[in-house]
């Protein structure tokens, strides 16, 4: 088969067809910056170091795709909540000081505008300056921070909101999550605006490792839909990621419709290929700490084979299960990318 680009590769993915190989998309935003020699807290407020670092990373290692991310404090950050910052580390709410001091509050705050408030610009000129760079031959994906329950979580503080949603009202926890609902769905569209092939949300706070699969259901479910429906209906792909073994809700997260699922290393993604329609891109699921962290090469080879073979590499992204971190092993990661070329070939694909 004919050598595709590495946004070919993935847009055929992308499109539901074989690609030459299974392209790699990896989760990579604090590798790149170590790459570059910076530190995330250096440059989290820097359009064209964070820019710079995706652009020497991806040079170097000949990844397929780009994802786009700061932390997960900024679209709270630009909805009113205070952050700390971390030279060494990635900037984070301060819960200690929750925006809403009853789940009432939101009424008084004012959906953030991504051209303006917070480093909610600082993401989108990054994402036009990757794409302007490289986004002609390499797929970037635009992240859009974090999903309404998380956002929630955020701003009303964790413990807080996790009473709330034993005690309080159901209505108010309702518009409160719609309230955040709107203020993802501006932060994603602008993301777009600014080029990007896809965009996402991280929505940890809403998987099984925290609350509930009831509660997932009657309260993070239908807000997760109500984005990715107005977000895809914009015209651009949207991607979902729950942190943790979602195993429990992937059933229920099969009904948002997202055209992307990023799974995380707990999840069985033979398991998930079943349950997700064949038109679902799966990202993942290489364990981020072992072995890409403390393993072996050998390690990432077998487990990125195993990925591949479970889901006989349809509609697939190879990818770390969660956000690599600047001490990942390098020849690690060079090894889950050589195993896209070892069992992720057409060739190999076909007799799957």
């Amino acid at each position: 088969m004919k050598a595709m680009s590495s946004l070919e590769r993935c847009q055929a993915v992308m499109n539901g067809q074989l690609p030459d190989r299974v392209p790699v998309v990896p989760q990579s935003f604090l590798l790149a910056c170590e790459t570059a020699g910076y530190k995330i807290g250096q440059i989290n407020n820097n359009a064209k170091l964070l820019a710079q670092s995706h652009i020497i990373c991806q040079e170097k290692y000949a990844y397929d795709g780009c994802i786009i991310d700061v932390d997960d404090a900024s679209l709270a950050e630009a909805c009113g909540a205070e952050v700390i910052y971390r030279e060494d580390g990635v900037a984070a709410v301060d819960e200690s000081k929750p925006v809403l001091k009853n789940l009432r509050d939101f009424e008084d705050l004012k959906l953030p505008d991504p051209l303006k408030d917070g480093r909610l610009p600082v993401w989108l000129e990054t994402t036009e300056r990757l794409v302007d760079a490289i986004g002609d031959h390499v797929f970037v994906m635009g992240r859009a921070d974090q999903g309404p329950f998380s956002l929630a979580c955020l701003l009303r503080g964790m413990e807080q909101f996790m009473m709330d949603l034993v005690l309080a009202n159901p209505k108010d926890i309702q518009d409160l999550l719609n309230w955040c609902s709107e203020a993802c769905i501006r932060f994603a569209k602008a993301q777009k605006d600014a080029g990007a092939h896809a965009t996402s949300m991280g929505d940890a706070s809403a998987g099984p490792n925290l609350i509930s699969p009831e509660f997932y259901r009657n309260f993070a479910l239908e807000p997760e839909k109500k984005v990715v429906k107005a977000v895809q209906d914009y015209g651009i792909p949207y991607s979902v990621h729950i942190c943790g073994d979602a195993s429990r809700i992937l059933q229920d997260m099969a009904f948002i419709h997202s055209k992307i699922i990023e799974v995380d290393w707990k999840v069985d993604m033979g398991t998930a290929r079943e349950i997700f329609s064949d038109d679902t891109v799966l990202v993942g699921n290489i364990n981020p700490s072992d072995p890409l962290v403390i393993g072996t090469a050998q390690q990432v080879d077998a487990q990125a084979k195993k990925i591949i073979e479970s889901t006989k590499g349809r509609g697939l992204f190879l990818s770390s299960g969660c956000a690599m971190g600047p001490n990942t092993n390098v020849d690690n990661f060079k090894a889950m990318i050589e195993a896209s070329k070892k069992y992720g070939t057409y060739e190999h694909l076909l007799n799957l």
